[in-house]
């Protein structure tokens, strides 16, 4: 069977800045990207149905016969055996929400003009975790997180610690090949910990599960991280870190706060940044929605920033509870930064400009080579797309 992730739309612009250089299943949440968690169960590749610009980099496979598979779900038992004995002409559904639906290439085509008619219902019983909204990356990621643990390590043996390291609750740590980590403090009855594949645990660093790291990251000497927090590949996160997802190849690398948070790819957040993630009145937090184009209470007493790919902030950045910045950005400045920077930004609090999409690029090869990586024409044409897309709204 083909199997095909599709956006859905509402949900896609819910996500944004995080969707304007992904589609919604490669939004990492636990600690697996959501296409990750599907193709371990399904046992198979999957492709997408995405925006025209992102199809480049994400293209879409077809066949003549096809699965199309909500990208904002996170699959669980129930839904995979629904999934894989889907036949032509049936859905697996969950109260109003579409999971999975049988089509022909044909049907694929002319996806828009298919009427639901004939079409029957498999419904789901159990609420299956769903991303919906940018600030659930973090507020749903210990759900996220535990499920991944175990569909990682069931049946498999953990590499052993050094003895070097103190540790509490052993049993649920599990380190895999190539990591290292010495003279840490780990403590996994909070939570599981997961230590990815050639990761690193620097000396002096205290962790509180549940928490991952995963494959090429580190973190730094006497860095403080607590639970449920997920560092993605390559990243590098130092000072103290709670309640936080890092996507991937994004540094938090020296000290300074970040806080119920969201940082997308190509990140870079400057020494002795903070973040507040609790407003002095206790309130519920609101954050910028692109889809409203105003701020959207989020009903969490806790957010901090939600960070685009591919954005910077220098040293003794401020960021202000429930902050958004865009693709792209760069940002400086003494005192509190807005709480929505747009995409392409260039500036902080004495005012901002636009920022060169050519002098971006310039930065993001540069970037990519340090991590001997190549800025292809791909990724160049994905984020001048971005950057037309943005230039005419600065809402977006």
């Amino acid at each position: 069977m083909n199997y095909i992730l599709f956006d859905e739309s509402i949900v896609k612009t819910n996500l944004l800045p995080l969707t304007f250089t992904r589609p919604v299943a490669d939004i990492r949440v636990g600690i697996l990207t959501i296409r990750e968690k599907w193709e371990k169960r399904l046992k198979a590749k999957t492709s997408s149905l995405t925006d025209v610009y992102l199809s480049a980099k994400f293209p879409i496979v077809k066949e003549s016969s096809n699965v199309l598979i909500n990208g904002s779900v996170c699959p669980n038992d129930e839904i995979i055996e629904a999934v894989k004995n889907l036949k032509p002409n049936q859905t697996v559904v969950y109260n109003d929400t579409i999971i999975a639906v049988h089509v022909t290439e044909g049907e694929l085509d002319n996806i828009g003009d298919t009427s639901s008619e004939g079409i029957e219902e498999i419904r789901i019983s159990q609420c299956p975790l769903k991303i919906n909204h940018t600030w659930e990356i973090f507020s749903k990621n210990q759900l996220a997180l535990l499920d991944d643990f175990r569909l990682l390590t069931k049946g498999r043996k953990s590499q052993k610690l050094s003895s070097t390291n103190r540790v509490v609750g052993e049993e649920y740590v599990f380190v895999e090949k190539g990591a290292k980590v010495e003279c840490a403090i780990l403590n996994g009855e909070t939570g599981p910990i997961y230590i990815g594949k050639d990761s690193e645990i620097m000396e002096g660093a205290m962790i509180r599960g549940p928490f991952a790291l995963c494959e090429g990251a580190q973190v730094k000497m006497a860095a403080k991280i607590y639970g449920p927090t997920t560092i993605g590949p390559y990243c590098r996160v130092g000072g103290e870190v709670n309640t936080s997802v890092l996507f991937a190849y994004s540094n938090k690398a020296h000290d300074g706060f970040l806080g119920h948070s969201v940082i997308g790819e190509w990140c870079n957040i400057g020494a002795d940044t903070n973040t507040s993630n609790l407003k002095n009145t206790y309130d519920s937090v609101r954050l910028w929605s692109y889809g409203k184009q105003t701020f959207v209470n989020t009903h969490l007493q806790f957010c901090g920033l939600i960070m685009g790919d591919h954005s910077k902030c220098a040293i003794d950045t401020q960021f202000n509870t429930g902050t958004v910045v865009g693709v792209n950005s760069n940002i400086f400045g003494a005192g509190f930064q807005r709480n929505f920077i747009a995409s392409f930004t260039w500036g902080g609090t004495a005012g901002h400009t636009n920022y060169n999409v050519q002098k971006a690029i310039d930065v993001a090869e540069i970037v990519y080579k340090r991590r001997n990586l190549v800025f292809d024409d791909v990724e160049r044409e994905l984020l001048t797309s971005v950057y037309n897309l943005t230039l005419k709204n600065k809402y977006l």
